[in-house]
Parts: structure tokens; sequence; C-alpha cells
């Protein structure tokens, strides 16, 4: 038995934002330009992203609302009416409530009804678990469909007044970091136990994660100094948390080398189990979120003996941005209606994700509905 991909759908928010407008929408901190925003951006290349807020900081559409947005397009793509879903499967960094679970209140801004239901929480990698959970129910007979959404809205976390509230007034590169690579923007797939047209195949989904040998690498919930021992929850009002800093969304860039790193030898791990033959890989499709560490990989793969031409990696992180764990739906969904994709082609998906080193990968094969029967 096998478990196809027959519709993907996106939603972007708003129009999209080019660098020099970056500050005029998240705003001035303390009414002053950043100093660190040209560099971060030279190296993460992004020329354009979207934001789910205004220039006045109001939201325009709830992180709950975009992912219904991309699950409806999704819906709308495929052979498959609103009362024919079977599972919802959904992944985020953040709903826009603590509890309940991000998959409820996306079910009722759809109008799912009577489905089994599903939410994966963590960071860039949490999409592609939200995937294999709802995979692996197809294969397990469970479901013959599931409809999959991620969808991240960074951008409510990165206004100007979140950062004024620090006591010391003062805002540390890795807290700042982060405001100038993410954005925001929903994700989806449509699985079926039965393929339809021309489609993807899912051949296998793995995932190696190294929470145990490293350190948190991106978190939201501590200060600078008190990670692991101290969390926003321990203190004793929510404004005292938030004046120490302990709700500012943090990326330890000395650590994060290791992305790259321990990317490279999942997906080495990946090849010695016969999973991967590199000869055989017509596309990559992976989500790194900097230019910078595009280049890294193809040097670490270089010198494994391992390397992929670069004319078979496709990414849209330049103008659709960063959208955390919704990226590798977002680009999915473009790849499959913008670029030439034969059918019996491979496409190796990969997302490494920094929040504590969880790194999934995913194989699909292009295939046509009436030779796969």
């Amino acid at each position: 038995m096998s478990v196809y991909i027959n519709s993907t759908g996106y939603f972007l928010p708003g129009q999209p934002i080019g660098n020099t407008e970056i500050e005029d929408v998240l705003g001035y901190i303390h009414g002053k330009p950043s100093r660190l925003k040209k560099k971060i951006l030279k190296s993460n290349g992004i020329k354009t992203r979207y934001y789910a807020i205004d220039r006045d900081h109001n939201t325009l559409f709830s992180n709950t609302e975009m992912a219904a947005k991309a699950g409806m397009q999704c819906i709308e793509n495929s052979s498959l009416g609103l009362k024919q879903i079977q599972m919802l499967s959904c992944a985020t960094s953040q709903g826009d409530l603590v509890l309940p679970g991000f998959g409820s209140m996306v079910q009722a801004d759809i109008g799912l009804s009577g489905i089994e239901l599903q939410t994966s929480h963590g960071i860039c990698a949490s999409s592609m678990m939200a995937l294999k959970a709802a995979y692996t129910s197809i294969l397990a007979k469970q479901n013959d469909n599931a409809l999959v959404i991620a969808s991240e809205l960074a951008s409510r976390l990165f206004k100007a007044s979140r950062y004024e509230q620090i006591t010391d007034s003062s805002v540390d590169f890795n807290a700042e970091f982060l405001r100038w690579m993410l954005s925001d923007g929903a994700g989806a797939v449509l699985l079926e136990s039965a393929p339809r047209d021309v489609c993807f195949r899912i051949d296998w989904i793995k995932s190696f994660s190294h929470a145990d040998a490293f350190p948190v690498c991106m978190s939201i919930g501590a200060n600078r100094s008190e990670l692991d021992k101290l969390t926003w929850q321990d203190y004793p009002t929510y404004a005292a948390a938030e004046a120490a800093g302990a709700l500012l969304i943090r990326q330890d860039v000395r650590l994060l080398e290791n992305v790259v790193k321990l990317g490279v030898d999942g997906f080495l791990r990946l090849i010695a189990a016969d999973l991967v033959k590199v000869s055989d890989i017509d596309h990559v499709l992976c989500h790194f979120s900097s230019e910078y560490f595009k280049s890294r990989i193809f040097e670490m793969l270089e010198m494994a003996g391992a390397s992929i031409p670069e004319d078979k990696w496709y990414t849209n992180l330049y103008t659709r941005g960063n959208t955390g764990c919704a990226s590798i739906f977002i680009m999915l969904d473009e790849f499959r209606r913008t670029q030439k994709c034969k059918v019996g082609d491979k496409i190796i998906c990969m997302v490494p994700e920094s929040g504590r080193f969880n790194n999934a990968y995913m194989q699909l094969t292009m295939v046509d509905a009436n030779n796969e029967r």
C-alpha cells in the first residue's frame, strides 16, 4: 500500500514586504534603526516576505485563519469535499491560544466535522511530524485521507513594543537575530490512499532528533541567562517575565553550525541505509533558513562524496521568506505548480530544525495514477 499527495495549497498574508520596508512594519526599537538588519539580511538572502500584521500592528489574519485558508485552498484543488475529509493533522510553533491545541481551532474554522485530529507542536520539523502522523494513519488503514496543514505567525513576536518592555533596555544579538529571518504563511497537503492524476507518492519519511546531545538553540520562554532553569511561568507575573526578556524569541547563533552538520549527517545515514541513492535524485527541496547555510550544505555534501548538482535544488526562500514549519509545504505547492517535474522523478525533501536539532527527510516520486493501480 502507498500514500499519495494529491493536492496542495498555501496562503501568504498581504503584499510582499521588501527589505527596506521591514522596520516600517515591525517598528523601530526605541525609535532607532537596527545596526544588525543589513548584515543578517545579506547573509540570509531573503528579498521579500509576508506579514499578517499591518503597520499599526493590527493582526490582519490570525494563525488559525491562515491555516484554514491554506487548507481550504488545498481541498478546493482536490477531488474531495469537506464532508469527505477523515483526518486533520496540524503543525505550528505557536497557536493563537496556549490552549486548546492548534488543530482544534483550525478544525472549527474550516468546519470539519467528526474527524480524527492531531496537533504537532515544535518548530520547523513539526510540519513533517504532522505529515508522518497522517501518513502512518493511512498506511495503517485507519483513514483513507488526511488534510495536513502547517502555519506560522511570527510577526506578532517582532513588534518593536515587545523589545521595549525589557527592563535593561538592551536587546542582545540572539534576541534580535530572528526578527530579520522569520515571516508568516501557511501551507497544506492532502494525503490519500489512492492516486489521482499525476501526483506525488510518498516513498518514506524519516527523522533524527539530537535533543539528548545538544543544548537548546532556538526558544521562547526564558531569558538569555536562565534557559532550562527559570521559565516564563516561574516569574511572579507575566509582566515580570516580559521585563526579564523571557518572552522574546531567541536563537543561540553559536550553535547554528550544528544544524548543517547534523542535517548532512542524517542524509548520509539515509544513504547508508539504502533509502537514498544520490544518482537517482532529480530534485531537492530543502528548508534552509539562510543562503549561507545552503552554501555550507553544498560544501559538506561534496566533502562526503554525496554532492547533488545545484540545478537540482529548488527553493522559494528568497521571495516567500522563512515561514518556519510552513516553509516545506509552501515550497512543495509552488514547486508542483511552477517547475517541470516528470513521471518517475524522485524528490528529496529536507527540513533541518534548530530548536533542539531535529532533522526530517522525505522522498517523493512523481507518479501517474493510471500506472499505479
